[in-house]
């Protein structure tokens, strides 16, 4: 499901009720996880974490327009899906993450690339999704983006 959102504030409005206190939720938790120099918008559709073009001119590489994504959330039709480019990136937060997940949650990790996706809100696990925020600074996730882009 796609929200056309101006800020997170309207998009959380926009979805269904009963996912509106989990979004807030996990909202909340990034941000107060998150190292400083990410900020908050909207990108793809989605409430996002990202870093600035005053940090980062270069932007994302796919549209220069846009600033460098990092992280997002979506409310999707089965679930509520999380978007990590670390655990997309970086092997260790991948192997971290999913060895930390069965600590949190007793249901199966439903993950791909770089999507967790919770079918079931009353499961998310926010102390986790907390450890995750802090894994990459602004400056590390740079580097990772610009190694990653050098070898293609």
């Amino acid at each position: 499901m796609q929200y056309k959102a101006s800020s997170p504030e309207d998009y959380i409005h926009q979805v269904p009720d009963e996912r509106k206190e989990a979004l807030e939720k996990l909202r909340k938790t990034i941000k107060e996880n998150l190292p400083d120099g990410f900020k908050e918008g909207m990108q793809y559709n989605m409430i996002a974490y990202y870093v600035p073009h005053s940090i980062y001119p270069n932007g994302y590489h796919c549209n220069t327009k846009e600033p460098l994504p990092f992280m997002s959330f979506a409310s999707q039709k089965n679930s509520i899906n999380l978007y990590h480019m670390g655990i997309y990136a970086i092997p260790d937060i991948y192997n971290w993450f999913v060895k930390e997940y069965p600590k949190h949650c007793s249901r199966k990790l439903d993950m791909g690339k770089s999507c967790i996706r919770f079918k079931k809100i009353e499961e998310i696990p926010f102390d986790l999704i907390g450890q995750l925020c802090k894994k990459l600074s602004v400056k590390e996730w740079i580097d990772v983006y610009e190694m990653n882009i050098q070898k293609k």
